[in-house]
């Protein structure tokens, strides 16, 4: 025999899901709150029930102290069941459906009753105040059980207090009005919770579909797991509402654009300021994997819009990809560079070895020689220029790839650089890539010709680049210095359009400027200004006329401008 299925436990408790909760709670709530209702639409009803008896007891009994038989008799006749007073007040009785009309004496004694034994006995009740010429309303308990009464002086015709009548309304009969008027009240109150409630299933029906009918323990843990994710992964994340304001950013996203909990429920352009990444962030750029710079970072951005008319972006460092990206292109720039010098190289041991062979020592000599100092004058017009060592290698390794591409590389007659730059490496960037570009754009034109000019205004950096290639449209000499935006094709490490880019943002970021601009003979021509570049020059020292013993004078070596002269 298979063993039996284990019995199923009977829980009890709230519904798991969201629907049914809510549902439920709001069911709950309008079933209390037609309770609460109802009961304090009760409680003044029953005062006012008892107000009202009181005040009809009253009235009669008003009507009935008026009566000049009432008062005549009691001046005139005995208290008998059969007396004037009784039958009066029997008449007033059976015609206002009071439980009893009851006149008394100022000695309290009864001249008429419902009860024709009580007639001449004394009342049960207190009368003094009615005996003092005032008017009584009070529920009280007497011979014929509770009820609601009215007590008012009776006066003859002198106006002078003879005694008192009082007039009681059933309290029972009371009692039955506002049992009558419960199940009207629970017919409203009913209806008013139906209504309720259909409007409750609606609501939770509403709240259904948005929860996608999770339960509230699925929220938590979504919520949980969202908390977890948006903060544990190394990307940055940016919501935003249907408005166009920040609603979220996680620990990444503060890091990478450099803002805090303070950008919540602003808007990019408020919290970032101008710029392509504010763009990006507020869908005035669309696209996919966007290249854009924030401060020192690069940044690859994806922007995606969701149901609720808001949009969540993602954003990517890509700062490190992007310098081995630029370390790559050096390593290659140099190996090009090495590589072309291995071919003149080569091509000159050939000559030398032809030479040497056909026994020309001669020729050998003088081929030697000029080789030699082609390549010093080279060297030494750069380094005479440009006395920074870092700038001053570029650019003679930058001539050689020119050289080998079929480009003529020169540096301007006017440029003069100290070795005070603050930084050094900053600039080799800059001319780095405006050089490179120089070349991408004359490469494979006839004349191709490629003039840096360096020079120093004080403290500031001037750099000028300029090119024989097709010149850039004007429309588009704003456009270059866009990030992401290039005509080239993407190296394979990764994407262009940042070199420009970096150009501008690292001049602006000294206060300086990056433009271009047509060359005199056709071509770009690239302008770079940058203040505050150079240290302060180091004031020279004074010289006396005999210099003392073991202190050296100014150096008496020539210059390469004075050897040529002599």
């Amino acid at each position: 025999m298979s063993p039996a299925a284990p019995a199923r436990r009977l829980r009890l408790g709230l519904p798991r899901r969201v629907f049914s909760q809510v549902l439920l709670m709001q069911v709950a709530i309008a079933a209390g709150v037609a309770v609460l209702a109802t009961g304090l639409f009760l409680a003044p009803l029953s005062k006012q029930l008892d107000q009202e008896a009181m005040r009809r007891a009253l009235a009669i009994a008003l009507t009935t102290a008026q009566d000049p038989q009432i008062a005549e008799g009691v001046l005139n006749t005995p208290p008998t069941r059969n007396g004037p007073v009784q039958k009066e007040a029997e008449r007033i009785r059976r015609a206002t459906h009071a439980e009893y009309v009851v006149v008394l004496d100022r000695h309290w004694v009864r001249w008429s009753h419902p009860t024709p034994g009580e007639i001449g006995r004394r009342v049960s009740t207190d009368p003094r105040d009615a005996l003092k010429g005032k008017e009584v309303m009070e529920i009280d308990k007497g011979t014929l059980g509770r009820s609601a009464r009215g007590k008012v002086p009776l006066y003859d015709a002198d106006h002078r207090i003879i005694g008192a009548v009082s007039v009681g309304i059933a309290y029972d009969s009371v009692r039955a009005r506002l049992i009558s008027a419960i199940p009207g009240l629970f017919a409203y109150a009913g209806g008013a919770l139906a209504v309720g409630a259909l409007a409750a299933w609606l609501i939770s029906r509403r709240v259904q579909r948005q929860t996608r009918d999770l339960a509230f323990s699925d929220i938590s843990a979504l919520l949980a797991e969202r908390e977890a994710m948006l903060h544990g992964i190394r990307e940055g994340v940016v919501a935003l509402d249907r408005g166009g304001r920040i609603r979220l950013l996680n620990d990444e996203a503060r890091r990478l654009l450099g803002i805090g909990d303070e950008a919540v429920g602003q808007s990019p352009d408020e919290a970032l300021g101008e710029g392509r990444t504010t763009d990006v962030l507020a869908g005035r750029v669309t696209g996919t994997d966007l290249l854009t710079v924030r401060g020192q970072r690069v940044l690859v951005a994806n922007r995606m819009p969701t149901d609720d008319g808001g949009a969540v972006a993602t954003l990517r460092d890509r700062t490190e990809l992007e310098q081995l990206g630029r370390e790559l292109d050096s390593t290659r720039g140099l190996i090009d560079a090495l590589r072309a010098q291995d071919h003149e190289h080569a091509n000159r041991m050939h000559t030398l070895l032809g030479l040497l062979e056909l026994e020309m020592y001669d020729d050998v000599v003088e081929f030697v020689g000029e080789v030699v100092g082609d390549h010093r004058a080279t060297a030494e017009q750069v380094t005479e220029k440009i006395q920074d060592p870092l700038l001053a290698a570029l650019l003679v390794g930058k001539a050689t790839v020119a050289a080998e591409r079929g480009v003529a590389l020169w540096v301007s007659e006017r440029t003069r650089l100290p070795d005070r730059l603050i930084d050094p490496r900053g600039l080799v960037t800059v001319v780095g890539n405006l050089v490179d570009n120089a070349l991408d754009a004359v490469a494979g034109t006839p004349h191709a010709r490629v003039e840096v000019e360096l020079r120093a205004e004080g403290r500031t950096v001037v750099l000028r680049v300029c090119d024989t290639g097709p010149g850039i449209p004007e429309d588009q000499r704003e456009l270059i210095f866009t990030e992401g935006w290039s005509t080239k094709k993407p190296p394979a490490h990764g994407k262009r359009g940042l070199g420009l880019s970096l150009v501008r943002r690292l001049a602006e970021r000294q206060g300086g400027s990056a433009r271009v601009g047509a060359a005199d003979g056709g071509g770009a021509e690239f302008t770079v200004v940058l203040p505050e570049a150079l240290t302060e020059p180091e004031p020279e020292p004074a010289h006396t006329g005999s210099a003392e013993p073991g202190v050296t004078g100014p150096s008496t070596v020539p210059t390469a401008a004075e050897e040529e002269a002599r």
